[in-house]
């Protein structure tokens, strides 16, 4: 098994351990760019990857009462069947288009996650005033989580850094510690079944790989979301997003 592998999860589930962020849009880039893997493989792994390493975050941030469980209900709604339609929608397509449209894809989505990244600060303070409320707000949310099922299940890309962008639109008088374990407890379930869906439908998860990355990440995860209250999260998001914005340069150009 390679070391390299074990390494690599150990790092990106601390960084998701500490703010909900770089799971797919750190891994998948550096699967196929660091270590040589098919776009297809990467992606599939990944997601049960993401599954697997986050569960073990949910229970640091349930532990510490940091999970909106109704909000996750919302989101899981939309995200759960669009996760599963997108899977069976590419099963009917060949695996040389999936990879043509997913370099597309994955610059796009790295792009658009570094700039909620950035911007996210300043739509917060803006969109205090104009707070959503009652069922438009549920059905904001559930639509959200169906764009999120998606985007996800096509790229890897978007459960850590879109959704808590988006659930900071949405309800921005959650704290951030909140905010970071609601959107790991929306991402187990979708990050799963998508992954299932590639896996069962498409045949794209290495298991070997999975394995390496998940005995780096479980204790990585741990330790970030542990060191949550310790680290200023500001610093720690524009790094981030000036890692994925450049990410994103490379696959879009």
């Amino acid at each position: 098994m390679d070391v390299g592998f074990i390494f690599t999860g150990l790092i990106v589930g601390g960084l998701v351990g500490l703010t909900g962020v770089g799971g797919g849009a750190i891994m998948t880039p550096t699967l196929i760019l660091g270590f040589g893997i098919a776009p297809i493989i990467a992606v599939g792994t990944d997601l049960l990857y993401a599954a697997i390493s986050k569960s073990s975050g949910v229970i640091v941030h349930h532990h510490h009462n940091h999970v909106q469980w109704t909000i996750v209900k919302l989101f899981a709604m939309g995200s759960l069947p669009a996760a599963m339609l997108t899977s069976i929608s590419l099963s009917h397509v060949s695996s040389e288009f999936y990879e043509g449209l997913l370099q597309t894809l994955m610059g796009v989505m790295l792009l658009l996650t570094a700039i909620t990244l950035f911007a996210r600060p300043y739509l917060q303070n803006s969109l205090r005033r104009y707070r959503l409320q009652g069922l438009k707000r549920d059905i904001i949310t559930i639509l959200a989580g169906a764009a999120l099922g998606v985007l996800v299940t096509l790229t890897s890309v978007g459960a850590g850094a879109l959704g808590v962008a988006l659930i900071s639109l949405l309800y921005p008088q959650l704290s951030s510690r909140r905010m970071v374990g609601t959107d790991l407890a929306h991402a187990v379930p979708l990050t799963a079944v998508a992954g299932m869906g590639h896996w069962q439908l498409l045949g794209s998860v290495d298991w070997q790989l999975l394995v390496g990355l998940l005995i780096g990440a479980i204790p990585g995860i741990m330790l970030g979301s542990l060191l949550t209250v310790r680290i200023p999260p500001a610093l720690l998001r524009n790094i981030l997003a000036t890692l994925l914005f450049l990410l994103g340069l490379r696959f879009a150009f």
